[in-house]
């Protein structure tokens, strides 16, 4: 059986001729066909290039309107465009003076594309704007970026220079800048930001959000009393030849930081000449033995636990030995059984052991646990120390941290310690913030029973003790120094010295505590050679003693006979933008603690009964 192939249609090869023939008639129909090919197959690719390039722009639309990164800026303004709205809020201090503010300033920025001649238009921004340098200029106009800042807040002055140049590529934007009207006063409470305006220590950190979205932060620190402190320890600075000071003023009442000063300290407007040393702030951030000034909470803890009376005696007559350690008093101190205010008044290292042998190692390390000594504080600034303590708490540790050493806090703990063993046996967290209708209950630490022993103390050392050149007549001032050698190389530096006072006021219905610490002090031939707490520091808060009753206006016997005591004034902001401070926990109410106006000849009402008196 024989296979046929069927006869297909024919070759394209084959038909092409033909099919063409059918189509075009002549060579001359077939050339101007080709022609409107060719047109139709160019109007369809610049079609589609315009397509790309209209995408490509939309994209970049969007990405300058909704994505850019914020760095560059999302609007160009005119060097002589209007004012823009502030969006940092302001800090201010307890009367409403302004700390912290922001106020509008001009951005210079160029795009190097836009730019034609970049060694030229370098020399120019150079002879306006001399702080900066011409090499680094000319390379940012030669970049191959799009946006680069030539430089950020311009001054009035700067900006109009700068504008008046008329370089190619070179804009400006509006932002604004971080001002700090009373240049280094409470430095280390407020804090600063960096130049994009975010909070980098101090409140500013703290409260950077809230801040950020427009809520003034009024603080507590009065800032009258502020610059007084900061003098003053300046001053002892210089006297003594110290490599650092700090002080703190708190109202015992509620916790409530009238005044904290760090030395050496800084100008947040000057953000340059800010070194680490100046950051670092000694009152919440150093952590210290404090040497003798623990003996307040030693003999607190010994009288509370009702292990120890006041009238119960040690003998001090030798040094105490244990293992190959010895603990020793100072020459000053007799040698002799004391008794428990003789311990204290002589500030006696012995005595102080031996009353903590018989409380004991676990009730001490309660003690010091309840009091807060064994963790960071809670408070409204971010550098906050983080007390040292032995591990393995011994019998020699419990000895040695009687006296102050062996334990290391800052003193923003001892002020909110002391501040709890004078009014009444209630600890209140510090707050850097204005209590006004939310009220800190506090805790209680030791009976007030307890308290009231522990002012009789205090102001027996500042009357007959090492604390006497701290006392001012007719003010009932208390106290208690504290001396402690600097660890060093894991020893102390018997030369190295940080030397304290404590000192509260009045002793017969506290309000205030007042601490100062010199780091280094170097005796002087006044102080007979020492360098002392009691010889370099106590002078310092006898006169800060001096400052807050001259500021406000309290007269000797203020609180004799008087059915209200002392209230600081304040002036109150506009609630709806103010931040508040949260209470810590509850407790019963207590007598209100009255004091003092606002400005010279002006006067706060009184409760009934209350004495009324104008700052001076």
């Amino acid at each position: 059986m024989s296979l046929w192939r069927k006869k297909g249609p024919p070759e394209p090869a084959a038909a092409s001729p033909a099919a063409a023939g059918a189509r075009y008639a002549s060579p001359k129909e077939r050339y101007k066909g080709d022609v409107q090919e060719t047109a139709r197959q160019r109007l369809v690719v610049t079609g589609a290039l315009l397509v790309v390039a209209f995408t490509a722009i939309a994209m970049r639309m969007s990405y300058v309107s909704l994505l850019r990164d914020g760095g560059e800026p999302t609007q160009r303004v005119a060097a002589q465009g209007g004012a823009i709205q502030s969006e940092r809020a302001d800090i201010v201090d307890r009367n409403g003076i302004v700390l912290a503010t922001s106020l509008p300033v001009m951005s210079a920025f160029v795009n190097p594309h836009l730019v034609i001649d970049a060694p030229d238009a370098a020399r120019k921004i150079v002879s306006v704007l001399p702080d900066l340098k011409y090499d680094e200029v000319k390379a940012k106009l030669e970049s191959d970026k799009t946006f680069v800042w030539i430089k950020r807040a311009l001054s009035p002055r700067e900006n109009d220079l700068v504008n008046r140049l008329g370089i190619p590529g070179l804009e400006f934007q509006a932002e604004e800048r971080r001002i700090y009207p009373q240049g280094s006063t409470a430095a280390h409470v407020v804090g600063y930001t960096n130049i994009d305006n975010a909070g980098l220590g101090g409140i500013e950190r703290y409260f950077d959000q809230q801040l950020q979205s427009g809520q003034t932060v009024q603080l507590s620190i009065d800032l009258r009393l502020q610059r007084m402190v900061e003098d003053e320890i300046a001053h002892a600075v210089q006297k003594f030849s110290a490599i650092g000071a700090q002080a703190i003023v708190m109202d015992v009442t509620n916790g409530e930081i009238l005044a904290l000063a760090s030395l050496p300290t800084y100008d947040a407007n000057k953000a340059r000449t800010i070194t680490n040393e100046a950051l670092f702030n000694r009152a919440t951030l150093g952590v210290y033995e404090q040497g003798s000034m623990f003996k307040v909470f030693n003999t607190a803890l010994a009288l509370d636990s009702g292990k120890v009376s006041l009238g119960d005696k040690f003998d001090a007559s030798s040094p105490i030995k244990i293992d190959r350690f010895y603990i020793h008093d100072d020459p000053d101190v007799p040698h002799r059984v004391l008794s428990v205010p003789e311990i204290f008044k002589y500030s006696s290292n012995i005595g102080s052991a031996k009353m903590a042998v018989e409380v004991g190692t676990d009730a001490q390390r309660a003690f010091f646990d309840k009091l807060g000594f064994l963790k960071p504080l809670h408070t409204e600034l971010m550098e906050l120390g983080t007390p040292l303590y032995p591990r393995h708490w011994a019998k020699i540790n419990t000895m040695t941290i009687a006296f102050g050493h062996g334990m290391s806090v800052t003193p923003l703990h001892v002020v909110m310690g002391v501040a709890a063993m004078i009014n009444g046996g209630i600890e209140f967290w510090p707050t850097f913030l204005k209590r006004n209708s939310v009220r800190d209950s506090g805790h209680r630490v030791i009976q007030a029973k307890t308290s009231m022993t522990m002012r009789q103390l205090m102001r027996l050392n500042a009357v007959e003790g090492t604390g006497k050149k701290a006392n001012l007549a007719g003010y009932e001032v208390g106290g208690k120094t504290g001396t402690a050698e600097k660890v060093a190389h894991g020893g102390y530096a018997r030369k190295a010295l940080f030397s304290s006072f404590v000192g509260a006021f009045p002793m017969s219905d506290p309000k205030f505590v007042v601490l100062v610490s010199l780091d280094e002090p170097k005796g002087t031939k006044e102080t007979g050679g020492y360098a002392t707490g009691g010889m370099v520091a106590a002078p310092s808060v006898k006169v800060i003693i001096e400052d807050i009753v001259s500021l406000y206006g309290i007269l000797p016997g203020d609180w004799n006979d008087r059915p209200a005591s002392l209230e600081i004034g304040s002036r109150p902001i506009p609630e709806t933008s103010v931040v508040r401070a949260v209470p810590v926990s509850a407790r019963g109410q207590r007598n209100e603690h009255r004091a003092l106006p606002l400005r010279p000849g002006e006067q706060l009402a009184a409760p009934p009964g209350a004495r009324r008196a104008s700052v001076e």
